[in-house]
């Protein structure tokens, strides 16, 4: 790995929903659960109302990972958003492989009110993944 690839610090965009992947957020944030500062966090009422355009345009302007994370399946406050949230990250997948993303730049997670070390530990998890990946190839210069 070279120098600059080693100091590549990569931004994850991560879409939480309301209820629950939110509440997680903050959760991790009370309880001092210390993850990387890589995330912006954008809440959304529910992860089904992330519509697949605002994935790719963060992608094509060089957001180097997209993360979507939601309630838990049977949990969804609007019934079967999450449900409808997993059929569009597996089109998401298709067309970032046409496209030539790496897959691995986008993931769905189900993380509950209650479950702030689990987003913390998917940040985490998240970050490493895309350090290894390197940048977005759509990031300007």
């Amino acid at each position: 790995m070279g120098e600059a690839q080693s100091e590549f610090e990569p931004l994850i965009l991560a879409f939480c929903c309301n209820w629950c992947a939110y509440a997680g957020a903050d959760l991790a944030g009370t309880a001092r659960i210390s993850y990387p500062p890589n995330i912006r966090i954008i809440r959304v009422m529910c992860s089904g109302m992330v519509h697949p355009a605002q994935v790719m345009d963060a992608l094509s302007k060089g957001v180097d990972g997209v993360l979507i994370a939601g309630c838990h399946p049977g949990d969804c406050h609007y019934t079967d958003g999450n449900v409808k949230t997993e059929r569009r990250v597996e089109a998401l997948r298709v067309m970032m492989e046409d496209l030539g993303i790496e897959t691995e730049r986008l993931r769905l997670e189900w993380v509950s009110s209650g479950e702030g070390e689990k987003f913390a530990r998917v940040v985490r998890e998240m970050t490493e993944e895309i350090k290894k990946i390197g940048p977005n190839p759509f990031k300007p210069r």
